[in-house]
């Protein structure tokens, strides 16, 4: 496949901003030089899409003007801080779970990699492929990048970093055949649509107009995870656009930070002295 020159690229600005309470700043900053690798060398050749990343340290403001990765510690502490479905100028956000990654035993660095790539792939969170199977009825899919092969187990290292595996173009086109192409970064899918072990991707029945549904490689229900928390990709994707929120000025999050961790320290307390 070509490479894309460089040049002929717009390159978006991103800043990856630390507001959690289980990752240091040197814990992200390790992760932004992998993350960076994988998007000049990995996603760019493929896509056509460019970043540029920026580690924001803790209690620092971002530049203006730029994307924003917001590396938090759950969904709870989005709403606390203000964070909410766009930047405080209106632009794409992607937002990590940090904690709660720790909790499902999953890795914080793939879920970075996974919504820093579908944020450059999608940004608007609006693209779909259609599959038409008649002449009045088909399926929208969900322009997501790397749901189809989301797990951990198919993730690959930089820098010692775990990554998330990423679709390429060609998966979201069914006329392909099984091994006609290259279908995914790491060579593990083998047809167009196709969901890895643990994967999944959001569908739409245009015909029965019955709202985004989750579609799992398993064919079972849809656990916590799938469901999408508030503020997730998943999640905003259901929400009109009209109806999504614009995060608080950064010196207004940073005051909040600061409650919100001196609230985590006042409930941790009398977990240690016991």
């Amino acid at each position: 496949m070509p490479h894309i020159p460089h040049a002929t690229l717009s390159t978006t600005q991103i800043s990856v901003i630390n507001e959690s309470t289980v990752l240091t700043d040197n814990d992200l900053a390790a992760a932004v030089v992998a993350l960076q690798q994988q998007v000049t060398n990995d996603f760019r050749p493929i896509w056509g899409l460019d970043a540029e990343l920026k580690m924001i340290p803790q209690g620092t403001p971002p530049p203006a003007g730029t994307w924003w990765l917001a590396i938090l510690d759950d969904s709870d502490q989005a709403g606390a801080l203000g964070y909410h479905d766009l930047t405080s100028d209106g632009l794409p956000m992607g937002k990590v779970f940090a904690a709660s990654d720790l909790i499902f035993g999953t890795s914080w660095s793939v879920t970075a990699s996974h919504e820093l790539l579908e944020m450059l792939a999608d940004p608007n969170i609006n693209l779909t492929a259609f599959v038409q199977d008649g002449d009045t009825t088909g399926t929208l899919y969900a322009y997501e990048v790397c749901d189809a092969c989301e797990n951990d187990s198919f993730g690959y290292k930089i820098n010692d970093i775990l990554v998330s595996d990423f679709v390429y173009p060609a998966w979201f086109e069914n006329f392909r055949t099984e091994g006609s192409t290259q279908f995914d970064r790491m060579n593990q899918i083998q047809n167009p649509l196709e969901l890895l072990a643990g994967g999944y991707i959001g569908t739409f029945d245009v015909t029965r107009g019955s709202g985004w549904q989750q579609l799992t490689a398993e064919k079972t229900p849809v656990d916590l995870r799938h469901r999408g928390q508030v503020g997730t990709r998943r999640e905003r994707r259901s929400v009109p656009r009209h109806k999504w929120l614009q995060s608080l000025p950064q010196r207004k999050i940073t005051s909040n930070a600061q409650h919100y961790r001196q609230h985590v320290q006042t409930i941790l307390r009398p977990k240690q002295a016991a």
